[in-house]
């Protein structure tokens, strides 16, 4: 390690004992500010992730559940254990078929736009986060509008709207507009933003928006408070439960994921699974999908990979994910490479990101990147290279799936 990187470290592992001393708050705790549901997902959620011991799981649990036509969480709990490791094979077989029964040879494309990257928490394994010392920059209307225009260009019919997570700099009013100006140019509007009241959500409904994704990271309740030192992403049940508020303010779609390799990624899978399941058994009429994002490399910080997750996990979170809800929708994003992305498409995954820049900026000429990254991304593909690699593999680009009458 370099002397520069020792400081660094060194001054951050400071930062972070500061902020433990200065802003500690129980993280399940409701603050003031936050609305309370009074649902039993969570609980439901949290004891079923906590009495999982995969290792109990054996070849012939695993062969039961692969012979089941409708796969039931114990199925689910089996097909993500090790000793489902070695049927690999067959279950990306088998996933491939229900992904053709349900959404056929159809892949949809979209793109993410970040408008703002402050950020008022302090997650230590993200660029974005409030000590992180990089270039914060906000888009006004002006150059929201441009770089919604410019991506259009591209063909495009959805746009995922992302901010960090700073109610200051990006409050809902402002995250409003950009919905208004993104439903000019495109059919379908997602948000990726920091979780929000019911009430908070409909008003982003009203301006356009049609679905919400919010990453839990992980489920484990003790370790989610060693990685969200200081904000409100520290309240693990508000987060818990955005995708419901989101529901209730009208938005017809919520995107569901943990962050692949922060904590033990069999029980974090398995946490996501049952947090979908049981939201779809309580809101049958939304759309419900998955993301499946590992840990990426940011900014001042290339060691945040402690339980890394390598390909052949990552191919049996997805499928074991697709054979438990065949009808789920599966978003694979640009942290993996063209390579990972295409076989995952060609499996399970029906959504897959195109043309993608996780700066402030940079989809327009006139509006060049303006503030730092999230995360490196690891496919650089523009949107016409995507489709024509989809193509390549038989599969059907999609710009839009949906239709307002």
């Amino acid at each position: 390690m370099s002397t520069e990187s020792y400081n660094n470290e060194s001054i951050l592992n400071e930062e972070i004992k500061e902020w433990q001393k200065k802003n500690r708050i129980d993280h399940m705790t409701y603050l003031p500010d936050m609305e309370v549901l009074h649902s039993d997902i969570q609980d439901r959620v949290i004891k079923a992730m906590e009495s999982y011991d995969y290792d109990k799981y054996t070849e012939a649990d695993v062969k039961s559940a692969l012979a089941h036509e409708n796969r039931s969480p114990e199925d689910f709990a089996a097909l993500l254990s090790p000793a489902a490791m070695p049927f690999l094979e067959e279950m990306a077989c088998m996933a491939r078929k229900e992904t053709r029964r349900y959404f056929g040879n159809s892949v949809n494309l979209f793109t993410p736009v970040y408008i703002s990257n402050y950020c008022e928490n302090f997650c230590i394994y993200c660029g974005f986060h409030c000590n992180n010392r990089i270039s914060r920059a906000k888009l006004g209307e002006e150059d929201i509008e441009k770089e919604m225009r410019a991506i259009a260009k591209s063909g495009l019919k959805e746009v995922l709207i992302l901010t960090g997570e700073s109610r200051k700099m990006s409050d809902v009013k402002y995250i409003g507009e950009a919905c208004k100006i993104a439903r000019k140019y495109f059919k379908a509007v997602g948000l990726e933003v920091y979780p929000m009241n019911s009430d908070e959500y409909a008003h982003l409904h009203r301006c356009g928006a049609d679905y919400v994704t919010v990453f839990q990271e992980t489920y484990h309740t003790e370790k989610y408070e060693t990685l969200h030192l200081a904000g409100h992403k520290r309240i693990f049940p508000y987060r818990f439960a955005a995708q419901e508020r989101a529901l209730k303010g009208g938005m017809r779609g919520v995107g569901i994921a943990a962050l692949l390799g922060l904590d033990d990624f069999r029980k974090d899978a398995f946490a996501t699974g049952m947090h979908a399941y049981l939201l779809q058994r309580k809101y049958p009429h939304a759309e419900i999908s998955f993301s499946c994002p590992r840990l990426r490399p940011i900014i001042n910080n290339n060691k945040i990979n402690p339980m890394d997750v390598h390909e052949p996990q990552l191919l049996q979170v997805v499928t074991a994910y697709r054979l438990f809800m065949p009808f789920a929708g599966i978003t694979v994003s640009t942290r993996e490479c063209a390579r990972v992305r295409d076989n995952l498409v060609n499996i399970a995954a029906t959504k897959i990101s195109a043309g993608v820049s996780t700066g402030i900026g940079g989809h327009a000429d006139e509006t060049e990147q303006k503030g730092d990254s999230q995360f490196e991304i690891s496919d650089g593909r523009s949107v016409d290279a995507v489709m024509k690699d989809l193509l390549r593999l038989g599969m059907q680009p999609v710009m839009s799936d949906y239709l307002y009458v």
